[in-house]
């Protein structure tokens, strides 16, 4: 069994609860992980239980160690970050959901589930996103201008287990989809996920400028990764799953 235990009280009027755990392309988790630290927020809470994945954390300044999925809060702002240092099994990504929504309908919180799009794309491309929602949390979407889809899916991994968990139980919920890339960190994703879903959806105003500067470093490191392997007369092997969110 997961639960959520909290520490103490936090003082939330309609809080967004934003969800960074690690999936395709890192670009939920990275772009999580930036508002938790742009805002500032204090940790708040973690997720505990048998099967949650025995990966002790640690922080700078701190000798403490603290589960892998943590919460985080900004009291000023009305948010809560869930943090993730370690994907969740398959196997218990039910129960986290359960453990998740449930503590989120407790306290009135509106979930916002990040999601990646498997896409291949140029370095100077920007990546689209979608939203989807479950509950009458649509009109949050509408609100913040973030498109419906423009294709077909299905959102897998812990984002599709938490958004079909809160729309059996009617919970209002966004999910955010970006096209992400699979086979690195994706801080453009991260980038847009926060300037186009996060910042509109919660109301806050977190600086993305240090993720475009990440974006363009990595997209060099690739472009001289491309080069290697054509050089050495290489080739990549490629598996694309269209019209499938994860």
């Amino acid at each position: 069994m997961v639960t959520v235990e909290t520490a103490g009280d936090a003082s939330l009027d309609d809080p967004i609860l934003v969800e960074g755990l690690p999936g395709i392309g890192l670009a939920g988790k990275i772009a999580a992980d930036h508002v938790r630290d742009v805002l500032d927020a204090r940790q708040y809470g973690e997720l505990t239980g048998d099967e949650i994945p025995q990966t002790a954390v640690f922080t700078e300044g701190d000798r403490g160690v603290a589960s892998p999925l943590r919460l985080y809060v900004d009291e000023v702002d009305d948010v809560v970050v869930l943090a993730g240092d370690a994907p969740v099994p398959p196997a218990i990504a039910d129960d986290v959901a359960d453990a998740v929504n449930g503590w989120a309908a407790e306290v009135g919180a509106t979930p916002l589930y990040l999601s990646g799009l498997p896409t291949e794309r140029e370095s100077t491309e920007v990546p689209d996103m979608y939203g989807v929602a479950t509950g009458s949390a649509g009109g949050r979407l509408d609100d913040a201008g973030v498109d419906a889809p423009e294709v077909d899916g299905a959102v897998q991994g812990p984002a599709g287990a938490l958004l079909t968990d809160a729309h059996q139980r009617g919970l209002g919920s966004c999910g955010l989809i970006v096209e992400t890339t699979p086979r690195f960190p994706d801080p453009e994703g991260a980038h847009v996920l926060v300037r186009d879903g996060i910042n509109p959806v919660a109301g806050v105003d977190v600086d993305t400028d240090p993720l475009v500067e990440s974006a363009e470093e990595i997209m060099e490191q690739r472009k001289r990764l491309a080069q290697q392997l054509q050089q050495s007369g290489e080739q990549q092997s490629r598996a694309e799953q269209t019209g499938m969110f994860q």
